[in-house]
């Protein structure tokens, strides 16, 4: 649990990070050179410690990762982060928990029970309606963008989670960066060639935090946290994120929160509660 939590904690630094990224990247750079930095990272591990190549009954599972985690996510939460405010984006981290439950439920058979349910379903009423009393109540054209990768984050997470019981959660998401660095490569050189960089010390840590904390170091914790207590029960702790991201964006970008974030705070909380004690 302790490690699932702190690869949320690294996931609430993601909307910032991004959002400073783009002070002097381009969308499409920012995402290409976040990959490539991962693996780098990631490549360098697995040779060091001489991790044999993933058995071929594994690459369609990581390739779900990939697509995911490495690729969709970091994408299409990018391209809304041009037009939305971090406290909008937040939504889609409001119902990833919920989401991914569902997916783990219809691909590993799992059956968590009522009261999973309702005070899964609870948290995330919650932190829907706190992130878009943030944001106004208004929708954006960024929503198309945020619930697809809504959805093929939440993929990547239930099949990530899969692999994280057959192999060291830190070699699932390394296997599937080093698997993306052939698009990767290519691609961060062509949108590099086409979108101006303007190097600053906002846009240079941006994207260092988002290539080694959110795309490898906190998916290492948080693969092999859902490794030890299960997909369902983990995605809850993700319950807390958009108040966490809130709370990096007041700090980091200057942007305002409502009297209701510690209410909102305490419900999540007590929502975790009831998950993490509820049985499948």
């Amino acid at each position: 649990m302790l490690q699932a939590a702190l690869g949320v904690t690294a996931f609430s630094l993601t909307f910032p990070a991004t959002a400073w990224g783009l002070e002097g990247f381009g969308p499409w750079s920012l995402v290409a050179v976040r990959c490539v930095l991962a693996a780098v990272i990631a490549g360098g591990a697995l040779l060091a410690l001489r991790v044999p190549v993933p058995a071929r009954r594994h690459l369609a599972g990581l390739a779900v990762v990939a697509a995911g985690v490495v690729v969709g996510f970091p994408l299409l939460t990018t391209l809304a982060l041009q037009t939305s405010t971090t406290a909008h984006a937040a939504v889609v981290v409001g119902l990833l928990p919920l989401t991914t439950a569902l997916f783990s439920a219809l691909r590993t058979g799992a059956r968590p029970s009522r009261m999973f349910w309702l005070a899964a379903c609870t948290g995330a009423a919650a932190v829907i309606a706190f992130t878009v009393q943030q944001s106004g109540g208004a929708l954006t054209g960024a929503d198309a963008y945020l619930f697809c990768a809504l959805l093929i984050c939440a993929a990547g997470y239930t099949e990530g989670g899969r692999l994280a019981r057959l192999m060291p959660g830190w070699q699932v998401i390394g296997w599937a960066l080093v698997l993306c660095l052939p698009l990767s490569v290519p691609g961060a050189l062509i949108a590099l060639s086409y979108e101006p960089v303007h190097l600053t010390a906002h846009s240079v840590t941006g994207v260092l935090w988002v290539a080694a904390g959110s795309q490898f170091l906190g998916l290492v914790v948080w693969y092999r946290g859902m490794a030890a207590i299960g997909v369902p029960k983990a995605s809850q702790l993700q319950l807390a994120q958009p108040l966490l991201t809130l709370v990096w964006s007041v700090l980091l970008l200057g942007e305002r929160l409502t009297p209701a974030a510690p209410l909102t705070a305490a419900a999540v909380l007590v929502c975790i509660a009831l998950t993490q004690r509820a049985r499948g």
